[in-house]
């Protein structure tokens, strides 16, 4: 299948991976700082909520960025560079959230990262290999939908967003199907704990670190309907090709 990635040459991973891990490292110390803190959740005008570790994250990356590379543009949730995925997770304060940060090249993510600060896991994906904390990995040869673990985040906002009882029929289907989800379902698809994981809704914010780690980990990432995912509105994550095509044969039936 078509992998939708962009490219860094040699010179450009030494340069951009060490900065890239820098950025999470900082902005896990300062996420920990308020994990189960008794800080105050806002919620914003989309009824997400918010919190000081977001704003307090995201203002640190932005600062970091620009200082480093004044000429970088920059989009994310709340003002820009980043996001911190999973809010929602955080603050109940469950474990299965992480910080993502993406690098574009030429209009493609190039670079990815997901960061879970509370244990230091450093997953990061360049389109054509990915390594969590410095190891490579790999995904699941899986290649039926009912020999796989099947993720998504938000099981009622499929039945809002896309064909709700085709998602559910597919989720009998699978081996087991659970909701550990946000980054932490494409963390399990790249490392080979999961072998199916969508979401159907995504802010490209959510979007753009995952698509170099799931293809770096050699697995497949489009839309919900088998789209280019840098430019869909929802995401969906497996372990193959030919997985891949069950999955969005079954999601989308005619």
């Amino acid at each position: 299948m078509q992998r939708y990635s962009g490219v860094l040459d040699a010179a450009e991973r030494a340069e951009f991976l060490p900065f890239v891990r820098r950025l999470a490292e900082e902005s896990g110390a300062l996420i920990r700082r308020y994990f189960r803190s008794g800080y105050q959740v806002e919620f914003k005008a989309d009824a997400s909520p918010v919190t000081i570790a977001d704003r307090g994250a995201e203002e640190l990356l932005r600062d970091l960025i620009l200082r480093a590379y004044p000429d970088h543009g920059i989009v994310g949730e709340e003002f820009g560079a980043h996001n911190a995925d999973g809010t929602k997770a955080f603050v109940t304060g469950t474990y299965l959230w992480g910080t993502l940060i993406a690098l574009k090249k030429n209009g493609r993510p190039a670079l990815g990262v997901i960061h879970q600060p509370l244990v230091g896991d450093f997953l990061a994906g360049v389109g054509d290999a990915a390594w969590l904390n410095d190891q490579p990995v790999r995904v699941s040869d899986c290649t039926r939908v009912e020999d796989a673990v099947m993720l998504t985040t938000d099981h009622w906002n499929v039945f809002t967003y896309q064909n709700g009882p085709a998602f559910e029929a597919l989720s009998r289907r699978a081996r087991r199907y659970n909701n550990w989800g946000d980054c932490h379902g494409y963390h399990l698809v790249a490392t080979g704990g999961a072998q199916i994981m969508g979401d159907p809704i995504m802010n490209t914010w959510d979007l753009m670190a995952l698509i170099p780690i799931i293809e770096g980990a050699g697995g497949v990432i489009t839309d919900w309907q088998g789209n280019d995912p840098v430019v869909g509105v929802s995401s969906l994550a497996t372990s193959s090709p030919l997985l891949h095509a069950q999955v969005v044969a079954a999601l989308n039936p005619v």
